[in-house]
Formats: C-alpha cells, sequence, structure tokens
C-alpha cells in the first residue's frame, strides 16, 4: 500500500455535500449542497468554488453529451447551463407525493440518468419510511419507474462489464446488486452483497474503480469503505477527520485521486468545534487505484 493522504480542499462547511463528480473538460470537480440549493464547482487549479443557487433542494449533478449538466432538483429531472445559471425543468416524478424529494443520481454507460427519491427529513437520517422510488431519465427524455418502497435511495454505479447495477437503499444498511441489461436499462434479480457492520454506521454514496472494486462513503462512520463484490470482503478502511462522509468519486488528471463529499446538517455546536471541517470537500491521494470517468447523460 502506498501511504494515503487526506486533505480538505474546500472548507465551505457545507449543509449536505453530495454526489462530487469529475468535469474532465473543465479539469474541475463539480458537487451539490443538497440543504444548501447550490450546485459547486471546485478548481484545484485556482483552489475556489463557483456556485450556482437553484430554487430547490439539489441532490445530483451528471455531465452532458451535448455540453453542460443535468441536475435532480426537487421531484424534478432538470437542465443546468453553467454560465447562464440557467435551469430548466424536463420532468418531474412522484406527483402523487407533496413530501419527496430526489436524492443520489448517477448516469449508466448508456447515457441513461439514473436516480432515487426518499421523504423529506424530519431530521438527518430521521424520515417517513419507504416512500422513495428508483427512476431513469432516457435519453428521449422518457422517465421510467424500476421499483418503490425506498427508504433513502442512494449510492449507484455499474459493474465494469456493465452486466451488474450496484445500489444502495441507506436504511438496509446494504449494497445491493442487480442483474443489468445494457441495451433496454433493465434491472432484476436483487441480491445483498456487503452488510454494514455497526461502526461503519449508513451506507450512502458509491463509486467504482479500475479493479472493479466498490467504495462506498459511510454516513455517519467517517469513512470510506472498500468493497470486493464478488466475495462480499472489506478490502480497506479510510477513516475521515468528518463523521459526516456522503459520497465518493474519483477525479484527477489520471482518475486517480478520490475526492469525498461530506455534511454538517444536525451537527450541534461542540460537534462542529470538534469536526470543524464538517461539511468539507476531501481529496485522497495515494490509494494506489484508479476510477472510471463519469459516464455523460446522451438526452
Amino acid at each position: 500500500m502506498s501511504s494515503v493522504r487526506i486533505e480538505c480542499v474546500a472548507r465551505e462547511g457545507y449543509r449536505i455535500g453530495e454526489s462530487p463528480v469529475w468535469d474532465e473538460k473543465e479539469g474541475a470537480l463539480l458537487y451539490v449542497d443538497i440543504t444548501g440549493r447550490k450546485v459547486c464547482r471546485w478548481s484545484p487549479v485556482t483552489g475556489q468554488v463557483q456556485a450556482i443557487p437553484v430554487d430547490a433542494p439539489v441532490s445530483s449533478v451528471a455531465l452532458r453529451k451535448s455540453g453542460d449538466y443535468v441536475i435532480t432538483l426537487g421531484t424534478r429531472f432538470a437542465a443546468l447551463k453553467w454560465k447562464e445559471e440557467l435551469v430548466t425543468t424536463i420532468t418531474q416524478v412522484d406527483k402523487d407525493k407533496t413530501n419527496t424529494r430526489f436524492n443520489d443520481g448517477k448516469v449508466d454507460p448508456a447515457g441513461r440518468y439514473f436516480a432515487g427519491t426518499m421523504a423529506e427529513e424530519i431530521r438527518p437520517a430521521v424520515l417517513e419510511r419507504h416512500q422513495g422510488s428508483l427512476y431513469t431519465l432516457f435519453p428521449d427524455l422518457s422517465v421510467v419507474k424500476h421499483f418503490d418502497q425506498v427508504d433513502i435511495s442512494n449510492g449507484l454505479d455499474w459493474s465494469l462489464d456493465h452486466r451488474t447495477f450496484f445500489y444502495i437503499d441507506s436504511l438496509s444498511y446494504s449494497v445491493d446488486a442487480f442483474d443489468y441489461d445494457l441495451q433496454t436499462g433493465k434491472i432484476g434479480n436483487r441480491r445483498s452483497i456487503y452488510k454494514l457492520e455497526k461502526e461503519e454506521s449508513i451506507p450512502d454514496g458509491m463509486c467504482i474503480d479500475t479493479e472493479g472494486k466498490l467504495w462506498v462513503a459511510c454516513y455517519d462512520g467517517g469513512r470510506v469503505i472498500r468493497l470486493d463484490p464478488e466475495t462480499g470482503k472489506r478490502l480497506q478502511t479510510v477513516k475521515l477527520p468528518v463523521d459526516k462522509t456522503t459520497s465518493c468519486c474519483f477525479g484527477g488528471k489520471d482518475y486517480s485521486e478520490m475526492y469525498v463529499t461530506s455534511a454538517s446538517d444536525g451537527m450541534d455546536k461542540e460537534w462542529l468545534s470538534r469536526q470543524p471541517q464538517a461539511g468539507g470537500i476531501f481529496k485522497i491521494t495515494g490509494l494506489g487505484v484508479k476510477g472510471v470517468p463519469p459516464y455523460p447523460f446522451a438526452g
């Protein structure tokens, strides 16, 4: 193992930092602050963060093939034009539910945007259960609902051969796998591949490396863990200086750096004084593995 180094690169104290995505064209890290209602872009060259305010909780951001970005905003899939700071609704889900919002989302290898919903939280990880669903926005802008009865729809990614879809419903404390049909975007045969240990707490965002191993950010666990989806074994634990680690992605020039988002919502003054970097964005180097570049939305 090479020596792992952790650095806080953006100390803005986000309420719920989430959905980190490397934008290779801009050479920058994209992410959102869900309850802070902003989409952010951090440049490693300048060290500066640009932020675009939006009118609802914004829970994920993805690249778009035609340029700019797509986001999940409240219960809407929306397009974001960065320079113009312009948000336009593509379509809305959960129209029959007044108290839900989107949570994590990611684009599959065929350019479809997968994202799931959850009930609005009363306080962090406390909410009305089974209110969420998992959806896909197709490149033709149609939407398919895969299943409902979800608590907190969270981390998602695809195996290197694109035959398996990995998914986290946080309050199940499990990382699940589905058979995946890349041609149609259909999923099936759900099974659990890893159950979290007590000290790992709540599974949140997730990404995959070029060796096909999964990295999962553990909310309230203050760590990211590396899992082998074939054996169901934990291979590595990287602890961070904050408890509320929310998601992770690979980025940098050759995708050898890991970026981890975190949250500060639900922390009192005393807790925050012990963890002044809560809500910060962290860069981890020296992991000795690389990640897979994000896929852009094809619509």
